[in-house]
């Protein structure tokens, strides 16, 4: 097999195909029992269908290792339903349908840099930056002097998303958030 690789070798993120399928490992644990033959637990995410499956294989059990490619696209502008991206070195356009987003793209103005995730020419899902600023553009007002820790009030981004916030975030401030949960790091 061209780029094979046993279930003993797999580690978080290694991706391969199996029964037709591109699996990524999430998680795995190598499990030598007492007793009887070892074995690799694991925890697989279908990458064309987001569904997580855990799994168990023996080490020397052999799969074609899937490559999957991952290409910065820059996001342009959505009409409608689709999605425009520009490849940044041949100016080539691809419209993506919004089903590929994933959640994090909430957070995405156009212009921003992407990771566009594609297995065999066919794009499955497209990834925010990790971190990214905006500004927020609606919420309550906040107070002086209001230190309570960890209290926080819901808050509009430019790009339409909702995340909580701390007291002394106002209108207009700008802050950088981590896409991959949601949450408000700091003011930028």
């Amino acid at each position: 097999m061209a780029g094979a690789i046993t279930a003993g070798d797999f580690r978080n993120g290694v991706t391969f195909e199996m029964d037709g399928n591109v699996l990524q490992i999430i998680e795995f644990q190598h499990v030598k029992p007492g007793k009887g033959a070892a074995f690799v637990r694991t925890k697989c995410k279908n990458v064309i269908t987001g569904a997580v499956v855990e799994r168990t294989f023996n080490p020397t059990d052999k799969f074609e290792t899937a490559f999957v490619e991952r290409k910065d696209m820059q996001y342009l502008y959505s009409d409608g339903e689709l999605y425009y991206f520009m490849d940044p070195e041949t100016f080539e356009q691809l419209p993506l349908n919004a089903d590929v987003l994933g959640d994090g793209f909430k957070f995405v103005k156009e212009e921003m840099i992407c990771k566009v995730i594609s297995y065999k020419g066919n794009v499955f899902a497209v990834e925010p930056p990790m971190f990214v600023e905006l500004e927020v553009v609606d919420t309550e007002p906040g107070f002086k002097g209001d230190t309570a820790t960890n209290a926080t009030k819901p808050a509009t981004l430019e790009t339409g998303a909702q995340i909580k916030v701390p007291l002394f975030i106002d209108i207009g401030t700008k802050i950088k958030i981590d896409t991959r949960t949601g949450e408000y790091l700091e003011r930028a």
